[in-house]
């Protein structure tokens, strides 16, 4: 039959007081609204009912693709498949697909908030547009590769790898929850170009962190930047947790602890830092400065916002000590050579250091049970790392007690 609606037509509407049809034949007309939208509806009749079915806005639907949905939606209604029926499966589809599942799977984890935001920043960026609208259960290794080698292209190996892990994890959790088969990640061992892993550059002979510790007091800079380089090596923190310390989060008082919230965390738990009297006199001696604000280390800039994340590194440079020798973050690969050579437990380090402790279980009866431990420890490193710096002999500070 001849169709009735033009384009023309269309777009000369006027919306009147209420709501009315221009209709182009077989159920298929345009619904004008008071407010002027346009809207597609398509009637059709099903055994002994009538119904509508929605078929998107005019002019984001233009005409042609209108009566093309609307033949489709017939062709399904002569098979005996209803409309409704056809969009449900489309829905269960989109469901599927790998940024459906990916999206389920990543606010399921208990990541930080930086840490979330960056893997969601990785997976929409850099994979969703080459893989994301795929059925998850029909996604292929070589697909997975090609959106792999456009980042290996762009010489970002590293992201490459991590990507790899998160679309194994995304895969597992598809299976586990009965939308795939198997892990497609798992057939690319070998095929990304190798990782080489390099440690944060960090000063492990203890004269030599003697040396940089004296350094460190003898630093000519802003009191804020100073602070930060004189506590970094006492609370081996990552460096994102320092510079963005709030006072709020720090006890001077007897208990003297720095508690950092899950959300600051990169693996998003609570942790705990015994602050050494050293740590104490240090932040004591800020407070006049920052204290009244919502930073312990705010930036030289803005006081509403934290140190920047160059500054120690900058000025660790200034000083002398090159990228390849020390860096911010290289302050724990300090602590936890010396440490470890000093004979404290590995656990009570790594639970120091705020590693992940795969056991959940073994996990919270270490935080519970290890923080005596750990006040100890954090105050005979701090006695060490004076013993260093005034040059004097490198006492052990673990045998024998």
């Amino acid at each position: 039959m001849a169709h009735e609606l033009s384009d023309s037509r269309i777009r000369a509407a006027r919306p009147g007081a209420k709501p009315y049809k221009l209709r182009d034949g077989e159920g298929l007309y345009v619904l004008v609204t008071p407010a002027g939208k346009r809207f597609w509806r398509l009637r059709y009749g099903h055994g002994a009912a009538e119904s509508m079915v929605s078929l998107g806005s005019y002019p984001s639907v233009p005409l042609a693709l209108a009566r093309e949905k609307a033949a489709s939606a017939r062709r399904s209604l002569a098979a005996g498949v209803t409309p409704a029926a056809v969009r449900r499966a489309e829905r269960q589809a989109h469901a599927n697909t790998f940024e459906a599942v990916a999206r389920e799977w990543l606010e399921r984890q208990p990541y930080a908030a930086i840490t979330r935001a960056k893997a969601e920043w990785m997976f929409t960026d850099l994979l969703f547009p080459f893989i994301g609208s795929r059925p998850i259960a029909q996604l292929t290794a070589p697909e997975v590769l090609d959106a792999l080698r456009r980042i290996e292209k762009r010489g970002k190996h590293e992201t490459a790898h991590r990507l790899k892990q998160r679309v194994s994890q995304v895969m597992r959790y598809a299976i586990a929850t009965g939308r795939a088969e198997r892990d497609v990640a798992s057939d690319l061992r070998g095929a990304l170009a190798p990782l080489v892993v390099t440690n944060h550059p960090a000063l492990t002979d203890p004269t030599r962190v003697g040396e940089l510790l004296r350094a460190i007091d003898g630093y000519v800079g802003q009191p804020t930047t100073l602070a930060a380089l004189k506590i970094a090596p006492l609370v081996f923190v990552r460096p994102g947790e320092l510079r963005a310390a709030e006072w709020s989060e720090i006890d001077l008082t007897k208990a003297a602890e720095w508690r950092i919230p899950a959300s600051r965390m990169k693996m998003g738990e609570l942790h705990v830092v015994p602050l050494a009297t050293q740590s104490v006199s240090i932040l004591r001696e800020l407070q006049p400065l920052t204290g009244r604000g919502r930073y312990v280390f705010p930036s030289l800039r803005s006081s509403e916002r934290p140190l920047s994340n160059n500054a120690i590194n900058a000025a660790l440079r200034r000083m002398g000590y090159g990228s390849e020798e020390q860096t911010g973050h290289g302050f724990r690969s300090m602590a936890s050579t010396l440490l470890n050579e000093q004979g404290f437990p590995p656990d009570v380090i790594e639970l120091q250091l705020a590693h992940a402790e795969r056991n959940k279980v073994r996990a919270a009866y270490n935080k519970a049970q290890r923080l005596t431990e750990r006040r100890q420890m954090m105050q005979a490193w701090a006695d060490y790392l004076d013993g260093l710096k005034a040059g004097g002999s490198v006492i052990p500070i673990r045998r024998g007690a």
